[in-house]
């Protein structure tokens, strides 16, 4: 039975900001931001994983060290760019919901 909550543990503490994984939690808490903690990371990187896939990942992940290329991003008249850039807004609107 012990062995059992072992796993359940570790699922919920990560759940709950126990440890950041993925580009965009990484990314998150690295990027110095006062309001940056693990389980705030966390959330973004959970919301991420179910509304991006893992190159928009990536991608998103390159925003916070380099806010222009967000802007560039979004300025720009390529079709993939143009498609990245609505799955980047409703992942950012889906976290910044859930995530507050």
């Amino acid at each position: 039975m012990r062995f059992t909550w072992i796993p359940v543990t570790f699922i919920l503490l990560n759940a709950c900001g126990g440890g950041v994984r993925g580009d965009v939690g990484n990314a998150c808490m690295a990027a110095g931001r006062s309001a940056a903690n693990p389980a705030l990371c966390s959330c973004v990187q959970q919301v991420a994983n179910t509304h991006l896939s893992r190159s928009d990942q990536r991608r998103a992940a390159s925003f916070f060290e380099d806010p222009q290329l967000a802007q560039d991003t979004r300025q720009s008249d390529n079709p993939q760019l143009e498609s990245f850039w609505g799955r980047y807004r409703t992942f950012s609107s889906a976290a910044e919901r859930i995530c507050r």
